[in-house]
């Protein structure tokens, strides 16, 4: 390839599709079994009427299939010119061998193809777009398929009422080709020292599982959990949101030069009605430019912002020559944002 070319290379987003679960769980489910809850106060909070949740023996690997067999069927669509898989999940089938490895086996991809899992969750999309569109630059890939696959519902205890009311189950897989340079600029940020504010705090080499790790605690609030479950201070999560998130996207505005007018929309990650009020108000987003798909899915954690994408253009509101900022925010602390044309 003439050097010249070479230079001219660029990423771009495909083709984007979702699979959900089967199962969908109301609010009024849940009332149901938590009349306390105040199911009224919960929306008004989380934004979220209903989500979906696997089955027992349903996982993150078989909702990745399901989107990657969506994708497939879609006309020009070839996986088989697949050159690396990335697989972006906290929910892996096992401890060994990582699910990026069984997902090529299942769809049948040829076996040149480089395939690896990395656990990172609300922020991961914006990280694998940053992965995928950079060994596409390179010349390492011309095209690279981002799984990002989550299931929450599995880590939630049913007792505890902000998990539990928020997650919800589901998985996006985004095709990023040699193209026009569309996925530009990338800004992170990284706070381990707020890990705490969510974790899971048994089941890894730290502290493995055992019957004391089992035990169910009740909190001040009357919400149940074990160390095997999600422990989430959500007043720790809202102050990192509004300490770093608009920063972050304030940062990236003015390294490109841009301002918000020259956006025709923004999308955050999905991750709670409170969240994404603070943000739309805190930046000045006008109402046409904000995206939310929370209130039927929940938080599906690095599976919402792609799924957000795929919903929006299929209602029409995402259209070709539009400009985007995507920006991830969550378990970590991590967060990332990220210019998109579509």
């Amino acid at each position: 390839m003439d050097p010249a070319q070479a230079t001219n290379i660029g990423a771009q987003i495909t083709a984007i599709e979702h699979a959900l679960p089967k199962r969908k769980v109301s609010n009024a489910e849940l009332a149901e079994l938590h009349p306390e809850w105040q199911m009224t106060q919960v929306v008004l909070r989380t934004g979220v009427e209903s989500r979906y949740w696997c089955g027992r023996d349903e996982t993150a690997l078989d909702l990745a299939e399901a989107a990657c067999r969506k994708l497939m069927s879609r006309a020009g669509v070839d996986l088989t010119q697949v050159e690396v898989l990335l697989f972006c999940t906290q929910s892996a089938d096992y401890v060994m061998p990582p699910n990026a490895c069984l997902l090529q086996h299942r769809l049948g991809l040829p076996r040149t193809v480089a395939a690896l899992d990395y656990p990172l969750a609300c922020s991961g999309f914006i990280y694998g777009l940053y992965l995928a569109s950079s060994l596409v630059k390179s010349q390492a890939a011309r095209q690279v398929l981002l799984v990002t696959a989550e299931t929450y519902s599995k880590w939630c205890h049913p007792d505890d009422r902000g998990p539990t009311t928020l997650f919800g189950d589901g998985a996006a897989v985004t095709l990023v080709s040699a193209g026009k340079p569309a996925i530009g600029d990338f800004l992170f940020s990284t706070n381990g020292s707020g890990a705490s504010c969510f974790f899971v705090p048994a089941g890894g080499a730290r502290m493995p599982r055992s019957e004391e790790t089992r035990r169910p605690m009740k909190d001040q609030n009357g919400n149940i959990r074990t160390l095997e479950n999600i422990h989430m201070d959500a007043a720790g999560v809202l102050d990192f949101v509004k300490r770093d998130v608009p920063a972050l996207v304030r940062r990236l505005l003015e390294r490109t030069g841009l301002t918000l007018g020259d956006l025709d929309l923004v999308l955050f990650h999905q991750s709670s009605k409170v969240t994404l009020d603070y943000l739309n108000e805190a930046l000045r987003i006008p109402a046409h430019k904000q995206v939310s798909n929370i209130v039927g899915v929940g938080n599906t954690v690095s599976a919402s912002i792609p799924m957000a994408l795929r919903d929006a253009e299929l209602k029409g509101v995402l259209g070709p020559g539009m400009r985007l900022m995507l920006v991830g925010f969550g378990v970590g602390l991590s967060s990332g944002a990220c210019l998109v044309n579509w």
